[in-house]
């Protein structure tokens, strides 16, 4: 699987917190029982998926997998605003050993950013494991394909279909669903007799989140380049929008989806 940095992660981290959808997490909340929940966080990085619902019921005993032991260790180390209820990890390579995982000994399973790298062979695989425990899921900040920039530029929409062609490359899981993936999954729920609320969680970039954008934009051109896109034309939108950020004129946005697939 593509491995992220702790860095990267913080940084996204305050876009993720404020992109999530309050209507799919309050339903998937609203499937758990009374009881502290034990919760499953599949790809769990460095904790975010913690990090954002810990606030909203603080009572949860989490059960971390992610195959970064690094990543691992940064969440359990980390100071929450809210301390959940307690916190394991388990470091396990998803792809070959989702099966290991204790689906029917916890309350509900959650995931955040992982869906569109994986392939349409895990995806359904996983929405099996899930419906068989008949446990409630919740997935959030799946990418879609979609993104704005403002102000646009002509080259704008061909790094975004570059993107959206770099996002179904292999991952670590076979060829990945990429944009696809959260209406992929809904479709697999729905098909099993789930139902599903879902819901847009879009991060919304301006200019002050210029450490970020100091990260993503060389990365988003880098990708660009490698997709076929001119270096030299690339190497001009990015110098552009390096000062539009300085001088407070540049926003972005990025489109994910958010939802919650819930056992009948």
């Amino acid at each position: 699987m593509s491995g992220f940095s702790a860095t990267w992660l913080a940084l996204r981290e305050p876009l993720d917190l404020a992109a999530r959808n309050n209507d799919v997490e309050a339903a998937f909340f609203g499937a758990l029982s009374a009881a502290p929940p034990k919760i499953l966080d599949l790809a769990s990085g460095a904790g975010s998926t913690v990090a954002s619902l810990a606030g909203a019921k603080p009572d949860i005993h989490w059960f971390l997998s992610d195959y970064d032991a690094d990543l691992l260790s940064v969440a359990a180390s980390r100071d929450y605003a809210t301390k959940p209820g307690s916190l394991q990890t388990r470091e396990i390579d998803l792809a070959a050993n989702l099966k290991e995982l204790p689906f029917d000994a916890v309350d509900a399973i959650t995931t955040s950013a992982f869906l569109d790298l994986v392939s349409e062979k895990f995806l359904t695989q996983l929405v099996e494991a899930i419906v068989s425990s008949k446990k409630p899921f919740l997935a959030c900040l799946t990418y879609d394909g979609r993104t704005g920039f403002s102000p646009a530029e002509p080259l704008d929409q061909d790094l975004c279909d570059a993107m959206n062609r770099d996002q179904k490359t292999d991952k670590g899981f076979g060829p990945a669903l990429g944009p696809k993936a959260a209406e992929q999954a809904i479709t697999l729920f729905e098909a099993r007799g789930y139902r599903v609320v879902s819901g847009t969680s879009d991060w919304m970039i301006g200019p002050q989140h210029a450490d970020f954008l100091a990260e993503f934009l060389p990365g988003w051109v880098g990708i660009g380049v490698k997709q076929g896109v001119g270096k030299s034309k690339a190497d001009d939108w990015l110098e552009s929008r390096r000062s539009q950020i300085a001088d407070g004129t540049f926003t972005m946005t990025v489109g994910h989806l958010d939802f919650a697939a819930l056992p009948a």
